[in-house]
């Protein structure tokens, strides 16, 4: 027993009881519960499994290889729109959180811990940015890996603003010549 892990659960918050309901689930399976991240963490021989959160509007259970995972009861969703391997599935009531459905997901991580998730797919340069490039600065951004690529793509199309998004590609455009990533010095 770890007194961090069950001072999160002791803490009060809005998702005490949903946070509880997936601890106990979580605990019944061959899943080990660790402190990560400031946060309990589930193992199985030592592979990250899943998460527990309490979130501002919900309480989150996150499968770190999600994208894997069947999705029978649809409750699985990315946490983000870069996400690329965790599913989270949110609980806002407590009647949603089904045990014998969460053993079923948690079973097959397990089954899965294994397995690696494809990151290889390359990213989609949206037709917004590529066609502001001038065939060097394409040329020069397609020469980049697709890590930096993606990089470069989540940074630009992060802006709300067409504006700010042509004003991102402008600032880049020195960095992708130079074959650089968005964190490259």
């Amino acid at each position: 027993m770890d007194d961090r892990i069950e001072a999160i659960f002791a803490a009060e918050n809005p998702w005490r009881d949903h946070l509880a309901a997936l601890r106990r689930i979580l605990k019944s399976t061959p899943l080990v519960e660790e402190y990560k991240w400031r946060a309990p963490c589930y193992t199985y021989q030592g592979v990250n499994i899943a998460t527990v959160w309490g979130l501002k509007d919900a309480a989150v259970l996150s499968f770190f290889k999600g994208a894997l995972l069947d999705d029978p009861a649809g409750i699985l969703e990315p946490p983000g729109p870069n996400s690329r391997s965790a599913r989270t599935a949110r609980f806002k009531r407590l009647d949603q959180i089904d045990a014998d459905v969460l053993k079923a997901y948690v079973a097959e991580a397990i089954a899965k811990s294994a397995e690696k998730v494809d990151l290889s797919a390359p990213p989609v340069l949206p037709d917004e940015i590529a066609a502001r490039m001038d065939p060097a600065l394409r040329t020069a951004f397609d020469a980049l890996t697709p890590g930096r690529q993606r990089g470069w793509i989540v940074h630009i199309t992060g802006a709300k603003q067409p504006a700010t998004r042509l004003a991102r590609l402008e600032k880049a455009a020195p960095s992708i010549l130079k074959g650089k990533g968005l964190h490259d010095r």
